[in-house]
This record gives structure tokens, sequence and C-alpha cells, in this order.
């Protein structure tokens, strides 16, 4: 998504990870993903150099074993890469051939400067097209539409909200659905990596994620060809594309620079990647990703995890202990002042045990179409 400006469409729940707050967090995934340098287990190769990411985190999907990190926990703008817990909340919710004539208050809520796909008013789509919006050209505006059809945003921030305490993603604030540049909405590396593992166990999510080109309607009966923005998917703008790769999220805003959660499968095996915040340019979180893909596919099984990806608690997850862990040097408290990761869009943290403004456990149990795991 291409954002500069941080107007909220729907008033922000109070972000409750002050200094204070800090102070008491944990870790989830194992205390090793609390360290501030760079995280390997015995055995492992050596890292790909030149890595500039902010944070990053390489795991296997059907193990859920860390197998390197760095700042695994660090809280930061994430983008569109949110989509990956919009879809994993609402995917299921409705039948893929619903219909739906978009409205002017449909769209009324689309933040000035968002990605989109070219939703308009009095044409209608089907649910499997808008979802098609979202996943290749995370259009802000299907994102709104699908929202409105859940009931509105301030209902789907917080059933989003209720999904990441149940995935245990507990340095992940929602505030818009779509990723959107607004103080306090934070994620991490670990987070989106629960997103994108848990995703892709539902067919239509990895269906969708890893579709490269489809057709969308343009209005008067016509249509038009969309692409995938994943550059290490289609092999646009100069990217090579990733072999096996399967999807899953790129994004960026002004203030969270470039994000990505990438999977791909090789020999029956398949890695996740999580790349956040590289130093330049907009290819550069395709070849961190792509580098940190083959050191993951070159480790040998002798190789040590560094942590794990727990399993939600809905689906039979054991609730994580929070092991006390130190905020990073430097946290500062959500601010819409200041540009890049060094405003608001950075807060620094050691991933976990923060309890935020929802209330609950996911109560809202998804009708999920399940699949055997990629890779397995």
């Amino acid at each position: 998504m291409l954002a500069t400006a941080a107007t909220a469409p729907l008033a922000a729940a109070p972000f409750l990870a002050g200094p204070a707050a800090a102070a008491t967090r944990g870790v989830v995934g194992g205390a090793r993903l609390a360290a501030g340098g760079v995280q390997a287990g015995a055995g492992a190769a050596a890292l790909p150099g030149k890595l500039t990411a902010r944070a990053w985190l390489v795991a296997d999907h059907d193990s859920g074993e860390v197998l390197a990190s760095y700042r695994a926990h660090l809280r930061v703008a994430p983008a569109s890469t949110l989509k990956m817990l919009f879809a994993d909340t609402l995917l299921d919710r409705f039948a893929p051939t619903e219909r739906r004539t978009v409205t002017d208050a449909d769209l009324a809520g689309v933040p000035s400067g968002s990605s989109l796909v070219g939703v308009r008013t009095g044409v209608t789509y089907t649910v499997e097209q808008l979802w098609l919006g979202v996943f290749l050209r995370s259009g802000n505006d299907a994102v709104q539409v699908l929202a409105r059809m859940n009931g509105g945003v301030a209902k789907t921030v917080a059933e989003m909200q209720a999904r990441a305490a149940d995935l245990q993603a507990l340095d992940t604030h929602v505030v818009s659905p779509d990723g959107y540049d607004h103080p306090g909405q934070l994620s991490s590396a670990y987070d989106l990596a629960l997103f994108a593992r848990h995703g892709l166990r539902d067919a239509g999510f990895r269906a969708h994620c890893a579709t490269r080109t489809a057709r969308f309607p343009a209005g008067g009966g016509r249509t038009r060809v969309i692409e995938n923005t994943d550059r290490l998917l289609s092999g646009s703008s100069g990217v090579t594309p990733y072999p096996g790769l399967i999807g899953v999220k790129n994004g960026f805003t002004s203030s969270a620079g470039n994000t990505f959660a990438g999977a791909a499968t090789r020999a029956g095996r398949t890695l996740i990647v999580t790349v956040l915040h590289p130093e330049s340019g907009h290819n550069a979180v395709y070849g961190e990703t792509a580098a940190l893909l083959d050191w993951g596919f070159a480790q040998r099984s002798s190789a040590r995890p560094v942590g794990t990806l727990v399993e939600a608690l809905s689906e039979g997850g054991k609730k994580a202990t929070a092991v006390p862990a130190p905020p990073y040097p430097g946290a500062r408290r959500a601010s819409s002042a200041g540009g890049g990761p060094d405003g608001w869009g950075m807060l620094g943290g050691a991933g976990g045990a923060v309890a935020l403004a929802v209330g609950g456990a996911y109560a809202v149990r998804r009708r999920r179409t399940r699949q055997t795991p990629p890779g397995s």
C-alpha cells in the first residue's frame, strides 16, 4: 500500500504498551527471541551478509521451529502485511460467490493515498473478486467493502485483535484492517510469521496469495487484468521470481518502509521468512527474503532452533509462558509525529504479554477450509 498521511477514518483504541507496560512484557516463542542481536542455533551455517532489515525471522512452516532471527519481537509498523491477519479473521466469513453492489458509503472510509484495486460504486463484485483485490493489489478499497459487509471497520478491528490474541500474536495492536499508517498500529516479525503460518493452512488463503494474475471487474460488464504486487512471486520490477514461492504478502508505507512475509517450498519442506524495513530500495526486501530462504533451505537437520512459532489457543495450542525481557534501547511511545521507523512506526520491545483492550479469547470460531499443510 502507498500511504503518506496518518489520518484515521475511525477513533483509535488506546494503545497500552507504554514504558510502564514494557517492563512487564514477556516473550512468546522462547527467551532467545528477545535478544537484540542475530540469533542462530548451534550447527547453523553462516548467515547471509549485508542484511539491513530492522527485524527478520526464518521459520519452518510445519514444525514451527524458528531457525534464526533478528529482533523477532521488535514492534514496528506492519503496512499491508497486516492484511494477512485481516484475511485470517474474515476469509471464511462469506461464501466466495456472495455478491455485493458497492455504494458510496462502502468506500467512504478509505484513507487518502491508499493502494487501490479500483473498486467502483454501482458495480457488483463477488466476495472472491474482492479477496483477489486484497491479496493481489493490496486494495484498501476492497478491504473497506469486506469490513463493511462484516458489520463495519470498528467491529472488524476488534475481531482482528481478538484473533491476534488467539494466535498469541501479542506484539500486534490493530487500529485499521488494512495496515495503513496510524499511530499505535504495530506488529513484529514474529507475529507476522504466525499470521502467515496459520493463513497458509487455509486452502483459500493459500490459493489467493499464490495467484499471480486475475481478471477484475472494470464496470460496464468489462474486466481487466490485475497482477500480484509481490515481486518475488510475479517477477516484476527487475526482481527474479523465487523458485517454489507460495506467497504470502508484501507491504509499503512511508512510515513502515518495505515489509514482507514470504513462504517457499523446496524438496517437501516449507519455510516462512519475514523481513521488515530494509535500509534502501524497494527491491531490498525481496533480495533479503530470498537470501534468508536460501540460507534456511541449506540448513542441515542438526541445526538447532532458537525458538518456536506457537499454536493458536482455539486450535489446541498451549498458552505461551511469558519470559520477562527488557525493552530494546531507544523505545518510543507511539506518536503521529516523526517519520519512518524512528517515529511512531517503531516501538522497541521484546515481544509479548501485553493485555490489549479487546477482552476475552477469540470467540468467533472460523469455518476453516483445511488442507494438508504445505510441504508435508
